[in-house]
């Protein structure tokens, strides 16, 4: 096998191969195909996407790697290293299923639904994936197993090529639809474009986004993600809480997202606001408007490599997020976000900069450590919160793609 396929590691894709024939036989002469999709860190932007707002968002080197071959049957059947095998009954129906909400198979028919209405025509596959995105940490991994599998069924069914953004609506509407997570555009745009993008999302339906080639090292910080030891799935009311409060301020004023909203109506009907819909959705909307234009200036600052300010920025950014938008804690005495947060402030003292990192809640919280820290800073988070908890990451320029073995 070769080892420069789509830049994965010799030994991953050993590895990944290994569990295919395990499962499904030898590929021997049969056409397979190499598929690779990255988690995302969300560089800035806590809650934007949503209202059609900016972010700042990069694709990791951390993946999900498949291979995958046509099994000349109506059924897809995926197997992982760490999930057990499924199967897709193709004939059963690509419509979404209530009893198979936040289970694998819905993310596989979610997908197999958006392709078909490209004028494919689905057809069975057998897949094996192995993947070292943090489960749970807040790296959209059920992003990049969106993307993979849409990649996969591109190749494999005839059709039009799928643009990085057109895969993005369609992993986007698999989860939201057929996973049943609700969940803006950002996470699935980020894995499918790759590299470090400013997003912006006032037309949902045509995002517009540019990409930057820029290194948090060579700028003397590491990007250092810490898993907080807890997923989102104990906040899920939570964080679908966030974007309907928002929405609420937006309905009042006659619109559906913040970035229809005037700011001068906003003010003119604030304390009707307070009134009707309480104070967190009137903080969580002026929060909006906050990060939306500390995204702006901090691409502004990134694309002079002005670090320092971009990371002024960023501490003014996870500020906001504790006070304003309030998704670093849901009170009591479990508080797993906050408690890293605290951890990480209480080591950097100031240096660098932390901010909670994506829905928020659990998952992760994202810090930029000056480079002579990084190797002190993981070893005491990780004595703290367990081996392998606190990472160092780099930006990854490739998205999902897909390549013949």
């Amino acid at each position: 096998m070769a080892d420069t396929i789509l830049g994965i590691a010799p030994e991953r894709l050993e590895a990944v191969k290994a569990l295919f024939e395990e499962h499904f036989g030898p590929i021997g002469d049969r056409r397979a195909l190499v598929v690779n999709a990255p988690g995302r860190s969300e560089i800035a932007g806590n809650h934007t996407d949503h209202e059609g707002g900016h972010v700042i968002a990069g694709a990791l080197d951390v993946s999900i790697v498949g291979i995958a071959v046509p099994n000349g049957t109506d059924t897809i059947r995926v197997v992982d290293a760490d999930f057990p095998l499924f199967e897709l009954d193709l004939t059963s129906g690509l419509e979404p299923k209530d009893d198979e909400k936040v289970t694998a198979i819905s993310l596989a028919r979610g997908m197999a639904a958006c392709l078909a209405e490209t004028g494919r025509t689905p057809a069975g596959f057998d897949l094996a994936k192995i993947g070292n995105i943090p489960a749970g940490g807040g790296l959209s991994s059920s992003a990049a197993v969106e993307a993979l599998y849409g990649r996969v069924m591109e190749a494999f069914w005839e059709g039009p090529h799928v643009s990085p953004v057109e895969l993005a609506k369609m992993s986007q509407h698999a989860e939201r639809d057929y996973f049943g997570k609700p969940c803006g555009l950002m996470d699935q745009l980020a894995v499918c474009l790759g590299g470090l993008a400013f997003m912006d999302f006032e037309n949902p339906q045509i995002p517009q986004s540019s990409k930057l080639d820029f290194s948090f090292d060579d700028h003397g910080y590491g990007l250092v993600l810490v898993d907080v030891g807890c997923d989102h799935a104990p906040f899920t009311d939570d964080y679908a809480a966030v974007p309907v409060e928002m929405q609420a301020v937006a309905k009042m004023l006659g619109h559906d997202r913040l970035c229809e909203v005037d700011k001068a109506d906003f003010d003119a009907k604030l304390p009707e606001i307070r009134k009707q819909l309480g104070d967190r959705a009137l903080i969580r909307a002026i929060h909006y408007w906050y990060e939306n234009d500390l995204v702006d200036h901090r691409w502004d600052a990134l694309q002079t490599d002005d670090i320092d300010t971009f990371l002024k920025l960023t501490r003014e950014s996870g500020a906001s997020s504790g006070m304003f938008l309030q998704n670093v804690s849901t009170g009591g005495d479990f508080q797993p976000a906050m408690a890293a947060l605290g951890m990480a402030e209480h080591i950097l003292d100031g240096r660098g900069a932390i901010r909670i990192h994506g829905g928020g809640f659990g998952g992760s919280i994202q810090c930029f450590v000056p480079n002579e820290l990084i190797d002190s800073f993981i070893k005491q988070m990780d004595a703290w919160l367990g081996e392998g908890s606190c990472r160092h990451y780099h930006i990854s320029d490739e998205g999902a793609v897909a390549a013949w073995l």
